[in-house]
């Protein structure tokens, strides 16, 4: 408080104050001002998860140590170990080593001699458990065939968990698989990545973190599903471009119409904010002045600051939050796409249709992960090299239609001799039982061709390269320390036709044991006649 002889000498200046201030701003804040915070971000619906199935995935199974000793280990990052020794544990690759290692307390230890380890093969293109066995009308699932544009179906709700081809693809060696819509649409729906144990539903499969696909397609299936047999757009390749491109050009303008609702949301927070703030400043400076007037009621600046403390001080209403655009899973997908978030696969054979997507996927701003079936992918291959587009494809299948006609078995080997990402899928619950042999062939294919392929190379197009196009290289496709321990112990050379898979680990627990009488995996099987013994699947009471 000033001293009596200093306010009578100070006053005519403290009178003249409130004449240039409002009463708001004359007494300062006893701390400094704080900043308003951030509006808070209104985010898009469509950035809520990696894959729409997940969040229920069941947890790796426990299981213990398993270490395999004296295997000749394909690591499929390029190295082979003739002699070594890899050890699981705790779901991952815990050690890999070119000599010996030491069991830990209670490991199971296999002598594999003779025998080679890999990683599990992942098949980019399967239609398992949307077109599951037996085949029957009842189960076709795969096609969503009532619009050429259909992004908003998942295949994760079509899947059928009891296919019994899910085990016989494990017997393979398959550990993961992307299970695609078929071909019929042009942009066929969301795809889902799995991890093949058992279950009871897909979303329990889910490879976790694993990033949803979206199928799309080129050619000729769309044109005979709606143009031949309906009459209907589209009939023909510019059709399918046109419906794309249109689809596509739709779900810009709705992300248009969602950033538009963000701003304007974004700007209301903030000017509640502002408002509230303004409000809160008042209220701590009307309380500083009669604080001050209290402790001098001399003080010159109390007559004027009286005047502004009759004024209401009614905190503000908060304003009504805008009414947002409408949801729309099928254009939420295809920005999914556009953003990169959901991995864009096209079926695709010839090299005009690819080069086309490609086009069009600039125009409208997505980036193509894989090609599928692409036959005619060694006519661009130094295209798709560059672009670094990879190619699921067969090792020899052509010839089954007109777009499928000019299709050469080095076509895995020459897509991978340009520096490109080549990959073999199956398309087929039953090819996918021998995919190693798929893969045999191609890398055949190559050599005779006089490419120099080695076997590293050929493991890598059913390993790390399709964990590439699905991506989830981070997590498996090779054999690395900290990976998933999703492994193949194989009891002969892996090209070999002689060759099975012995035993198979999913996320380091056994799904797979070559001789070995298990419950068949799939309700479908049980009391068939197969000498195995029965069990319910984890959630059923016996």
């Amino acid at each position: 408080m000033l001293p009596r002889r200093a306010f009578w000498l100070l006053s005519p200046l403290l009178v003249a104050l409130p004449a240039c201030v409002s009463s708001s701003t004359s007494a300062p804040p006893s701390t400094a001002a704080k900043a308003d915070p951030p509006p808070p971000e209104v985010p898009f619906p469509w950035e809520a998860g990696v894959s729409t199935a997940a969040g229920t995935e069941t947890p790796a199974a426990a299981a213990p140590p398993v270490l395999i000793r004296n295997a000749t280990l394909w690591l499929a990052t390029g190295k082979t170990i003739p002699r070594g020794s890899i050890l699981l544990r705790d779901g991952k690759i815990a050690a890999v080593s070119e000599g010996e290692l030491a069991p830990p307390e209670g490991a199971r230890v296999l002598d594999a001699a003779g025998k080679f380890v890999t990683p599990g093969i992942i098949d980019t293109h399967s239609h398992l458990g949307v077109y599951p066995m037996p085949g029957a009308v009842a189960h076709l699932d795969g096609n969503e065939a009532s619009s050429p544009v259909t992004p908003d179906v998942q295949t994760v709700d079509g899947f059928w968990p009891q296919d019994p081809a899910i085990e016989r693809a494990v017997a393979g060696g398959v550990t993961t698989l992307q299970i695609l819509p078929g071909s019929a649409n042009l942009v066929g729906g969301r795809a889902v990545t799995l991890k093949l144990r058992p279950a009871l539903s897909p979303r329990q499969m889910h490879f976790p973190g694993a990033p949803d696909g979206l199928k799309m397609a080129c050619g000729e299936n769309p044109k005979r599903t709606y143009g031949m047999a309906r009459k209907s757009m589209p009939g023909t390749r510019m059709g399918n471009l046109a419906m794309q491109r249109k689809a596509f050009l739709e779900a810009k303008k709705h992300e248009e119409d969602w950033q538009r609702y963000r701003v304007a949301e974004a700007n209301r927070v903030a000017e509640d904010q502002k408002k509230r703030a303004a409000h809160e400043a008042e209220a701590l400076s009307r309380k500083k002045q009669q604080a001050q007037c209290a402790d001098d009621p001399y003080l010159a600046a109390c007559a004027e600051w009286q005047k502004g403390w009759d004024k209401p001080l009614d905190p503000p209403k908060p304003s009504e939050p805008g009414a947002p655009p409408p949801r729309d899973p099928a254009k939420e997908t295809l920005i999914g796409a556009l953003r990169g978030k959901v991995l864009v696969h096209v079926h695709c054979y010839r090299a005009d249709d690819m080069l086309a997507m490609l086009a069009l996927a600039d125009e409208v701003g997505f980036e193509v992960k894989s090609f599928h079936h692409a036959l005619e992918a060694y006519k661009i291959r130094d295209i798709l090299a560059q672009k670094r587009v990879s190619v699921s494809t067969w090792a020899d299948w052509w010839g089954f239609k007109m777009e499928a006609y000019d299709g050469i078995p080095e076509n895995v080997a020459l897509v991978h001799e340009s520096g490109g990402i080549p990959i073999v899928h199956t398309d087929s619950p039953e090819g996918i039982q021998r995919m190693n042999q798929e893969a045999s062939k191609a890398l055949a294919s190559g050599r005779r061709a006089g490419m120099r392929l080695t076997d590293e190379d050929a493991i890598r197009w059913l390993t790390a390269n399709p964990a590439w196009a699905l991506g989830i290289e981070k997590r498996v496709g090779t054999l690395e320390v900290g990976k998933d321990a999703d492994v193949v112990l194989w009891d002969h050379h892996p090209f070999s036709v002689y060759a099975s898979a012995e035993q198979v680990w999913i996320d380091g627990a056994t799904v797979y044991e070559k001789g070995k009488k298990r419950p068949p995996w799939s309700d479908f099987e049980l009391g068939q006649p197969t000498g195995r013994p029965t069990t319910l699947l984890p959630g059923g009471a016996p």
